[in-house]
Formats: C-alpha cells, structure tokens, sequence
C-alpha cells in the first residue's frame, strides 16, 4: 500500500534504537524522511547508516529531551534543516522502576519528564508547522497505564498522562485538522526488553511465562508490527481516525490470558 509519504519529514523522537528505530525504518521504506531526536549522536548515527543501508533516508539531531529547552532547540534544528514538519512520532522514555516502595520525590518527577512532559513539549514546539502541514501526532503508549506492573509507579502515571493527552490533543487540534492517535505497546523485544529480562533470575524461563500469557501465537510483539501501526495512523490512508488508543499487543492486554 503506497501510504503517501513520499518525502514527508517525520519526526521520531528515540529513534534509533529499538521500536524507535523500527518506525524509523518503516517510514524509510515508504519514502519519507524520519529525523531521529536522541541524545546519543553516535547511536543517532548508526541508526541512520542502517536505514541508508536499506535504500532509505534520514537525519539525526541530538538532544536530551528532559531538557526542555533542548526539545526546542531539537524542533527549530529540524525546521532549519527540513524547512518543514508533516508529522511528530513522540516515542522516547524508559521504564525505569520507579515505585511507590522504592522511589522518591526528586526520582518521580524526575521519571515524569523523562517519559511525559517531553511529549507535550516536542507537540507544543512542532504545531505550528503541523498546521500548515496538516500533519498527524503518534504517541507511543504501554499497557502499563492499563494493567499497572508493580514497582513503576512513574512510568505507569507517564503512560496514564500520553493516553490523556491523546484524547485532549485529538479535540484540541480538530479545528486544524490534525489527528492524533496513540499505539500501545504490551510485550514487544527490544534492547532495553533484553536488558531488563536479564536482571530478573532465570531470565530464559521468564520470557517463556510472558510469551506464554500473549493471546495470539504466544510471542511478542516485533517492532516491526509497532511501527507499521505507527506509520499507518501517521499517513492519510487513516484519514477519519483520531483519538483513538490502538493496541498492538497480540491481545496480551484485554483478552482473557488463560487462553
């Protein structure tokens, strides 16, 4: 399906790496343009040598979102370099354990500006290009707003606030024509998957419960399937959709797990 994003400049903020990047490569493969907003210009780099690698094209710029005069700077950089923006993938954040047991004040607040606020600033600092573009906002979720998960009480809230601000982004930005939509991820692997499986005792045998409890064909989630979502909602080809939480989950999240 041509989704017509023909030299569409893409915003993904944590792009390179992971489901991050798997849209990024998506939206290559298509024809648009993602530029990758992280902080790590040598990974910036290495995702972009990948996507050229498979006859796609991207740009990088280097931030840390927690800053948020660097999601400013990230924004106008992108605008200097593209002379537009069609479309804002908010993606970055981590689940970092933050509990209710085992954080503190100066640690929760600190987790929320890694994995909320960023998304209000990086959508506050592109709409005025949005506007002329008609662009479309994707916000990525996770289940954990959902199902809670025990000991990250931050992430959970974070999650909780980008479902919330779907919802009001999507009325807010009716009047000009700009959708927005979130995917929510359950259980897909990625490196920090990887990394936080092997800090738990007998990691091999965890990853087969988890598989185990996901509904359909017993897997996780590729970054791949994230991002063909992602990029359906972020093209034309989902004109009428807005507002709406999309689960790409293999049914881990609302089917009956004893399937």
């Amino acid at each position: 399906m041509n989704l017509n994003l023909t030299d569409k400049v893409i915003i993904v903020t944590g792009g390179a790496k992971g489901i991050g990047l798997g849209i990024c490569k998506v939206l290559a493969a298509e024809g648009a343009i993602p530029v990758i907003i992280g902080r790590a210009d040598a990974d910036n780099q290495i995702a972009i040598k990948e996507i050229e690698a498979e006859g796609g094209k991207a740009l990088a710029v280097v931030a840390e979102l927690t800053n948020p005069e660097a999601c400013k700077s990230a924004v106008e950089q992108v605008i200097t370099l593209c002379g537009r923006i069609d479309g804002l993938i908010n993606n970055a954040g981590v689940n970092d354990g933050v509990g209710l047991e085992s954080g503190d004040y100066e640690k929760f607040v600190a987790s929320i500006h890694k994995n909320l606020v960023h998304y209000y600033l990086m959508a506050q600092y592109a709409l005025p290009e949005l506007k002329k573009t008609k662009g479309a906002i994707v916000n990525i979720g996770s289940k954990t707003a959902d199902t809670g998960q025990g000991n990250t009480s931050a992430y959970a809230a974070s999650n909780g606030g980008r479902n919330a601000l779907t919802r009001e982004w999507a009325i807010e930005l009716l009047k000009y024509g700009i959708r927005v939509n979130s995917v929510i991820v359950a259980e897909c692997y990625t490196p920090l998957y990887d990394t936080w499986i092997k800090t738990l005792e007998n990691p091999e045998q965890k990853l087969k419960e988890i598989t185990a409890k996901i509904p359909f064909e017993n897997r996780m989630t590729t970054a791949e399937e994230i991002a063909n979502m992602t990029v359906f909602l972020l093209s034309d080809k989902s004109s009428h959709t807005t507002g709406q939480l999309i689960y790409v989950d293999g049914g881990y999240t609302h089917l009956d797990r004893s399937l």
